[in-house]
């Protein structure tokens, strides 16, 4: 039965053409891994830095695979992202629906239109997914790929269940990547792929192939672990007459040298980044570098906004060779963009971590995140720097010696028994106050200002490293506070 091509006449006819459209076309399988978020963050670039189109499309066609809320996942980080999609299922758009499974019936009717033009086969052969899977394959024992049309139509007359398979041609292949170059396959190392399978749905392979020709894509970003699937694509797209879209296979993201990272190892998704504590413009400018660099004036600037990035971005700053994760660098990323935050959003993102150990609502959350900023690598540090506050430590007396500013037992106990008195007479309970009185006293004293300041911190916190002074730590207790844990170090030190 010949095919009514008016059908794909009007498919045609909708296609939008004319400037670049570029696609993020994940799996609804679980989490958005590093991978996942360099991928789209790459194919929004592509989109935005040349005045183009960025689409989201849910392939779902695996449905042993899927995951109950990761829709919900993939909608959510690109929105706290800022990667925008000007179509896809909740926007829609003029080549919608815009998830798999929905375009069905759209895949057999190209499955069907390719046996027809003699680049695919009904297959009526029992094998299993591992043969598939294994690549051990020999087109010549299948007896399916050289059936008459009419053996064809009686078996599917019969009802006998199918898969259509692509029709491999004899010689070779050669297909261009923007980051790999032109790279040529024999296509006898090629399978004959299932394209439909016995449920109608179809393949990756397949569907991702008819969706980017129907959705106008012009550019596929993909990991470069589907180089190898890249000549088949090819083949499809000839035997259909259709132009190829610009391949970018972006090397993997390794968790060391010889390991990708993987969920199954431990390595994080961007939530999990989120929950340990990273802000999402420090994980996405870390993400955005992790096997690209910018170029010419910007070559050797790290710290990008999302608009910056999108002025710097070039496909031919993304590398070849894998790019190593590294938590030290995010770390460092993530306390630049902390430190450079605005005070008040800092104490906005900082507070809910802060009364995680500061529950005492006397202690301003604010006042301690102004101490904070400038200390802070990861939100999740802040209830372990910031505990003290509410429940002094029992700390050992051996904190009040320290070589650099010429403090033992003794002199501490001097310290805070000279201290006591003057910050009991403070009436300007402020730092300004606090600061002029302490170090009025140190002159007082004739001692360095560390050698004063250093038993008042200690014995406020009870802690060797603080977040803020002893002023600032002083300011935030309050004057009872204060004078009640310094009378306390006082009789530690008499011990």
């Amino acid at each position: 039965m010949t095919l009514d091509r008016q059908y794909f006449q009007e498919m045609e006819a909708k296609i939008p053409r004319g400037k670049v459209r570029t696609r993020f076309a994940p799996s609804p399988t679980g989490y958005m891994h590093v991978g996942n978020l360099r991928t789209a963050l790459y194919t929004w670039l592509i989109a935005r830095s040349q005045g183009g189109t960025f689409i989201l499309r849910i392939e779902d066609t695996d449905q042993g695979r899927l995951v109950d809320g990761a829709v919900d996942v993939i909608y959510r980080t690109m929105a706290e992202c800022g990667l925008t999609h000007d179509e896809g299922p909740d926007v829609g758009g003029p080549v919608a629906p815009y998830i798999q499974s929905q375009r069905r019936d759209t895949y057999g009717h190209y499955a069907r239109l390719l046996v027809e033009l003699g680049h695919a086969y009904y297959c009526f052969c029992e094998k299993t997914e591992s043969e598939e899977d294994s690549g051990e394959f020999d087109r010549a024992a299948d007896p399916c790929r050289d059936l008459s049309a009419q053996e064809v139509e009686a078996k599917l007359a019969q009802g006998l269940p199918y898969v259509i398979r692509q029709r491999i041609p004899e010689g070779t292949t050669t297909f261009h990547d923007a980051i790999f170059g032109d790279i040529t396959v024999d296509n006898s190392t090629l399978d004959d792929q299932v394209l439909l399978k016995r449920d109608g749905l179809p393949t990756y392979n397949f569907a991702n192939v008819i969706d980017d020709h129907l959705m106008g894509i012009t550019h596929v970003v993909r990991g470069s672990e589907y180089l190898s699937s890249a000549p088949k694509y090819n083949l499809l797209y000839q035997a259909f007459g259709w132009e190829v879209p610009t391949y970018v296979h972006c090397s993997p993201v390794m968790r060391d040298a010889q390991n990708k990272m993987s969920k199954r190892h431990g390595d994080p998704s961007y939530e999990e980044l989120k929950a340990q504590g990273y802000l999402t413009e420090a994980i996405l400018n870390y993400v955005a570098l992790l096997g690209w660099s910018p170029k010419g004036e910007q070559s050797e600037q790290e710290i990008f906004s999302l608009q910056e990035l999108v002025k710097a971005f070039d496909i031919t700053g993304i590398s070849k060779s894998p790019a190593i994760f590294d938590r030290a660098k995010l770390d460092h990323f993530n306390a630049v963009y902390l430190r450079s935050m605005e005070p008040q959003d800092f104490a906005r993102v900082a507070a809910p971590y802060i009364r995680q150990s500061v529950k005492d609502p006397r202690y301003d959350a604010a006042a301690i995140a102004a101490v904070l900023q400038a200390r802070c690598e990861k939100l999740t540090e802040i209830p372990e720097k910031v505990d003290f506050f509410d429940t002094l430590p029992d700390y050992d007396v051996a904190f009040f010696t320290n070589k650099k500013s010429k403090t033992d037992a003794q002199v501490s106990l001097a310290m805070l028994q000279a201290a006591i008195p003057v910050l009991e007479n403070l009436a300007d309970w402020s730092n300004d106050g606090i600061h002029d009185a302490l170090m009025g006293l140190a002159q007082q004293l004739e001692v360095k200002n560390a050698t004063l300041m250093w038993p008042v911190r200690i014995a406020a916190a009870g802690k060797l490293v603080t977040p803020g002074g002893a002023v600032e730590i002083c300011g935030i207790l309050g004057k009872e506070e204060t004078l009640r844990r310094l009378r306390m170090g006082v009789e530690k030190l008499q011990a």
